[in-house]
């Protein structure tokens, strides 16, 4: 399977195979480029394949591996230095690509922290330093330690290597430092000193450097401090952590104060309260790139007050409060051959162009997504012509133009499916709109669909069979003894059923492979709720939706009764409320159980699978908590702290939060401007408090 494969194409074994290659991939450009000050991958490379674990994780969040690239930050320190902890971890940054990525990521900011347009929302902006990470910690104004950033929560000890470094002071000026503080900023290399360095390293007969961040990072990681000392190193502080008092209010405050105590600090750092205005100066950094005299691959974003920040707080491996909008991605021209499409496991139709292969940011591609018909009519694409393709920070690569029509004939959509004849249409949305994609109404009459959803089916966070992966799945399937999940269930009365030898028989099996298969599947006959629904391959109900629902209902039986009385009510049922009014599931979700209950064929396989399985209860959540176990609903103005963080706090605390007021609601959070949903709570004799009593509640 090539990279460029989509990842709307993707079946879901093929994403946990590309999950664990760029897994791989990305451990091992982490320990070569932290480790060995050798990178095995450019920027461009790095930045895509991170962006495309984080896609293929998005759409297949059940297959999402412990040891995901998406949580890591950095590589473990060599053995050549002492450990070092961080007092605070040293994260990284999650990447904007585009104007809009900026755009989308200050809003998730004013959604996040209840601002509305009108609030300003100051921002900074400074240089992405190409260079290795540095973390300095100071005691009553000494430098005691300097760490690099190793995989964010323990570097290498390089300290008597940092004290070289004319830029890092030994001891900080001025006045207003704390007493423990851990200054973090970036080591690099100028361009004219990496340029000096190169010449006389190839004099003497050494290994020169590839560029000016292998050679700071080389230099300050060297065991022998001499060698450091004679190196023309330079340090930008930029950040800290772990301080023992307050000593600034903003960001601009505290990297001015780190100049005042003695720190080179970037002159290009700047502050806008406007979109507009971090953009212009995000295109003002990019004018003058080539000429700094150093590396830089983007500009980071930051919010400037700093009591903002600390509501933010962090996202796994990253702050939500901080951006890097990183510079245009590789751009190349090429022939697009044909356009195919590819169903998917829900039925979906992607139109995928074939290209003649070309190389762009350092990977050959040979295919890109087109996305939709809308795309195909927005770019006037079709087979012939020669096109502009992108590929870097984009987690695909990615058609942006027609360069040269090529004078081919238009193409259009099929209107059925490529694999099963069955009509393909767009569903049209409670709004009245078309969905962008068409989707084949075959169903598991579709073998594109069939076979992927059984995959999915038997998928590690769904059933998680042993011994039954993609390539057991085809061969059954084609077989004809596997045709619905509880096939799988009754594999040897229905290899019987079709005079097939018994399954030992078969090539790639004996005996002891099939007996150990067997065992595997009816050590699956008790499976949790959450792997179950999630197992059905329902659209838009994957892993953590199935989880959501695992949690509010805890049975089966009486969540799926709820989702019977729904389809038979309508969406202004009771019932159907109950199922969109949980934190974090929506209507789509409900309406596609509705739909999937709807269908004869989903019901006559459902029935028989509940014949074979057994569904666990979910355990309800383990907590001291006065609201542990107990459904909360938030409504009105809240006055203390947004809607989000009070939901965060109240699933923190395990209650279950939900969106509207039912006879399950234990309690009502009311604050000023509450309205339908209290006057219904008062109804049902709902327990309703103020915003106040729920933080004398909970403890504050």
């Amino acid at each position: 399977m090539s990279e460029a494969t989509p990842v709307e194409d993707l079946t879901p074994d093929e994403a946990a195979a590309e999950l664990a290659r760029l897994a791989a991939l990305i451990s091992e450009a982490d320990a070569a480029y932290y480790q060995e000050d050798a990178p095995a991958l450019t920027d461009a490379e790095y930045d895509a394949a991170r962006q495309r674990n984080l896609a293929i994780e998005a759409r297949f969040p059940n297959l999402k591996r412990e040891d995901s690239p998406s949580d890591r930050v950095g590589a473990v320190a060599q053995d050549g230095f002492s450990k070092a902890t961080h007092a605070a971890p040293m994260l990284s940054l999650d990447n904007a690509f585009s104007d809009e990525d900026v755009e989308e990521f200050a809003g998730r900011i004013r959604r996040f922290l209840g601002l509305s347009e009108d609030d300003e929302l100051e921002l900074t902006a400074e240089p992405k330093i190409d260079g290795l990470s540095l973390s300095l910690t100071y005691e009553r104004g000494g430098l005691q330690r300097a760490a690099t950033r190793g995989n964010g929560q323990v570097g290498e000890d390089v300290t008597a290597n940092a004290r070289t470094l004319k830029d890092i002071p030994a001891k900080l000026s001025g006045k207003g430092w704390p007493d423990f503080i851990e200054i973090r900023g970036e080591v690099y290399m100028s361009h004219a000193d990496f340029a000096a360095l190169n010449t006389r390293e190839g004099e003497a007969g050494r290994k020169t450097f590839a560029n000016p961040r292998n050679a700071a990072a080389g230099s300050l990681r060297q065991l022998d401090t001499e060698i450091t000392k004679s190196r023309p190193l330079n340090f930008f502080a930029y950040a800290w952590a772990a301080e023992s008092e307050p000593f600034a209010e903003t960001q601009m405050e505290a990297v001015a104060a780190f100049a005042a105590w003695g720190f080179d600090t970037n002159t290009l750092m700047a502050k806008a309260a406007t979109l507009g205005d971090i953009l212009a100066t995000y295109r003002d950094i990019e004018r003058q790139r080539a000429t700094l005299g150093y590396d830089i691959d983007g500009v980071v974003y930051k919010v400037n007050r700093l009591d903002w920040q600390q509501r933010l707080g962090f996202v796994s491996r990253a702050p939500r409060w901080a951006i890097a909008h990183k510079f245009p991605a590789e751009k190349a021209t090429t022939t697009l051959e044909d356009i195919d499409i590819q169903v998917g496991r829900t039925g979906s139709l992607t139109p995928v162009a074939r290209l003649t292969p070309v190389t762009v940011g350092g990977v050959v591609v040979s295919n890109a997504t087109l996305h939709n018909e809308d795309e195909i009519e927005r770019l006037g694409v079709k087979p012939g012509d020669t096109v502009e393709i992108q590929r870097a920070g984009d987690v695909i690569p990615q058609v942006l133009r027609v360069v040269k029509d090529g004078g081919g004939a238009p193409w259009h959509m099929p209107e059925t499916c490529p694999v099963c004849g069955s009509a393909a249409v767009r569903e049209i949305d409670d709004k009245g709109e078309a969905d962008v994609r068409r989707r084949c109404t075959g169903g598991l009459v579709c073998a594109a669909q069939a076979v992927e959803r059984l995959k999915h089916f038997v998928s590690r966070k769904a059933l998680d069979i042993d011994g039954i992966g993609a390539k057991q799945v085809q061969l059954f399937h084609e077989k004809g003894v596997v045709k619905a999940p509880q096939d799988i269930f009754r594999l040897a009365d229905r290899i019987a059923e079709k005079g097939l030898p018994p399954l030992e028989e078969w090539d790639g099996f004996g005996k002891a492979s099939a007996r150990k298969l067997f065992d595997a599947i009816d050590a699956r006959r008790s499976v949790p709720f959450a792997r179950f629904l999630n197992g059905l391959g329902i659209r838009h109900v994957g892993q953590t939706t199935s989880q959501l629902y695992a949690r509010h209902f805890l049975d089966w039986a009486p969540f799926w009764q709820t989702v019977v009385r729904a389809e038979k009510g309508g969406q202004e049922s009771e019932a159907f409320a109950e199922l969109t009014g949980i934190d974090g599931v929506g209507k789509a979700a409900a309406g596609a159980l509705i739909d999937f209950e709807a269908e004869p064929h989903n019901r006559e396989m459902l029935e028989a699978l509940m014949r074979e399985v057994s569904v666990e209860a979910e355990e309800a959540a383990a907590s001291d908590s006065p609201v542990a176990g107990k459904t909360i609903v938030f409504t009105g103005t809240l006055e203390r702290m947004t809607r989000d963080e009070a939901k965060a706090r109240a699933s923190a605390l395990g209650a279950k939060v939900s969106g509207s007021v039912s006879a399950k609601t234990d309690i009502l959070v009311a604050g000023p401007g509450a309205g339908s949903k209290l006057k219904k709570a008062e109804g049902l004799g709902v327990q309703t408090m103020t915003e106040d009593e729920w933080f004398d509640l909970i403890g504050g």
